[in-house]
């Protein structure tokens, strides 16, 4: 759930607070029935009260709406709706909603596709610290879309996205490392990264490191402290907000 300004002490005065017309009350009343918290889950009462907050402006309500139109969560799906929504929210530097946006501009969901545009909004999210974002922003550098192709700018990005625990970005900073793309060509930090993305249970990371294994011996050297720490049992990183 997102921060919270205000403090209720019951779920009756965050109703109250809610129908009194308070957006933060609202949006917060939505996401109790979406998930349950205190009140039996109502997809469609959440799209409800989240409207409410929207339409007053406030922009974590505005982004759960945009999300409940793009999976159709408690209202018909709707790309140009949820494009709508991504785009309010948006535009006051909510860094999810941002990186949403970006998502409908690179897939063409409810907007024309446009790369520029796709780059514009995951470079907005990504400096606010999104790590998909961060990652996104990566692979276009490391691509050479939109943007003058540049290793180092990608290392960069995915180095931020990969030390918030954003896999895709572990595993191509690991690879970074192993083809010296940016950086310093470095086996040991290749698979470093390696492991971390593949404890994740990221496939091409879980490759990569049964390659770099295959090639090193026939059997892996069980002692190997960095072979041990794959089998080491993660932590988990805290949940998120919808995407």
């Amino acid at each position: 759930m997102p921060k919270r300004t205000k403090t209720w002490l019951s779920i009756e005065q965050v109703r109250q607070a809610a129908e009194a017309g308070d957006p933060e009350a609202q949006c917060y009343y939505a996401i109790c029935f979406q998930t349950g918290h205190h009140v039996p889950v109502d997809h469609r009462e959440a799209v409800k009260w989240f409207r409410r907050a929207a339409e007053q402006g406030d922009a974590t309500a505005q982004c759960y709406l945009g999300y409940c139109y793009q999976t159709g969560q408690g209202v018909d799906p709707d790309p140009v709706q949820a494009a709508r929504w991504f785009r309010a929210a948006a535009e006051q530097g909510d860094p999810a909603a941002q990186f949403n946006l970006g998502v409908c501009y690179e897939t063409g969901s409810g907007v024309p596709q446009s790369d520029e545009e796709a780059f514009k909004w995951y470079l907005a999210a990504a400096e606010k610290g999104e790590p998909q974002a961060q990652f996104n922003v990566g692979v276009f550098y490391e691509q050479g879309r939109v943007v003058k192709q540049d290793y180092r700018q990608a290392v960069k990005w995915y180095r931020f996205a990969a030390e918030q625990e954003c896999a895709p970005a572990q595993c191509n900073l690991g690879l970074c490392y192993e083809l010296g793309r940016g950086v310093p060509q470095n086996t040991d930090e290749a698979v470093r990264w390696f492991i971390r993305a593949a404890r994740q249970g990221d496939k091409t990371a879980q490759h990569n490191l049964g390659l770099y294994y295959a090639r090193v011996e026939a059997v892996p050297d069980l002692d190997d402290p960095r072979l041990k720490e794959l089998w080491t049992e993660p932590s988990k990183p805290d949940s998120q907000s919808p995407r």
